[in-house]
């Protein structure tokens, strides 16, 4: 059954694909950012270690977010690791980098998720999709401020 929510077929699977590289870029950094986590060393490893625990708790919340968003469209959530492969812009890290170089590493990968829920927008905007529009900003203004902080941890 199909939903009737004031938005066209079309507009909603659209809308749902491009939601669907949010969702994926968004759990890849999930990963990137718990994987570094566990992983780090060095002089500032309580403060990233903690830090990087705060951003990756706030995107398993926004992960179950904005899958829930695909679904009110009336499409099936992306949700398995291939999936997720073949939809996301945001690289994967190999090995273990050092803390300078993983700060760096998700300071792109925020700003990678920052480009892709922009790209959604004019979709969203076009359909009058009102709490997609809220989503995707809230996202965006999120992982803004968060690559904010990133960028100031690497000025000398």
């Amino acid at each position: 059954m199909q939903p009737n929510i004031g938005i066209k077929e079309s507009d909603r699977k659209t809308i749902a694909e491009g939601v669907s590289r949010v969702l994926a870029d968004s759990y890849t950094l999930y990963l990137k950012t718990h994987n570094f986590h566990w992983n780090v060393t060095g002089p500032m490893f309580q403060t990233l270690h903690a830090m990087f625990e705060q951003q990756y708790t706030e995107l398993a919340v926004a992960v179950d977010d904005i899958a829930e968003r695909i679904r009110a469209l009336g499409e099936f959530a992306p949700g398995t690791y291939t999936e997720f492969a073949k939809l996301s812009s945001v690289k994967e890290a190999s090995g273990v980098p050092s803390a300078r170089e993983m700060i760096g590493q998700l300071l792109e990968a925020h700003e990678t998720v920052i480009r892709t829920a922009r790209e959604v927008i004019p979709h969203a905007d076009k359909a009058n999709d009102e709490a997609t529009l809220d989503l995707l900003t809230q996202r965006i203004q999120l992982h803004e401020k968060t690559a904010w902080m990133l960028r100031s941890l690497l000025e000398e």
